[in-house]
């Protein structure tokens, strides 16, 4: 895993039809209705926000496959239950955070992982919280 700094100084507005339903079928106007800046819309803070690409499978019950990209905010607080990515040992990880008194967890969302127990040992620290998933379709 490698973030990828995003870049604010140019911004890409797309047009914007409205509301879509998910039940029956309603005629849709075709003149846009709003600008969107899918910046402005998914990162609150530019300069400590970074993407990342998902490369296995430890989070897909959480729907983060391999191949979609997460948005990480490093100025959001770390919570308990919380999606974040964490240096550990060297590398890169996107696991939940849990917290205890003594230690804490890094679970994986798909029961084939084993929950990591991290030591004072381990080189570690939460870098950034998970705020998005970008899927394809």
């Amino acid at each position: 895993m490698k973030p990828y700094k995003i870049d604010t100084t140019e911004h890409i507005e797309v047009d914007m039809l409205g509301e879509i339903r998910a039940g029956f079928p309603s005629p849709a106007d075709e003149e846009p209705h709003e600008k969107l800046d899918l910046v402005r819309l998914l990162v609150r803070h530019p300069a400590s926000t970074f993407f990342f690409r998902v490369g296995g499978t430890s989070m897909v019950d959480a729907d983060m496959d391999e191949g979609d990209i997460i948005i990480v905010d490093r100025a959001i607080e770390p919570y308990n239950g919380c999606s974040a990515v964490c240096y550990i040992d060297g590398e890169f990880t996107v696991k939940r955070i849990e917290r205890h008194a003594d230690h804490t967890l890094l679970i994986a969302a798909n029961p084939k992982f084993k929950p990591l127990r991290i030591t004072p040992d381990n080189n570690f620290t939460i870098w950034g919280v998970v705020t998005y998933v970008i899927k394809r379709a």
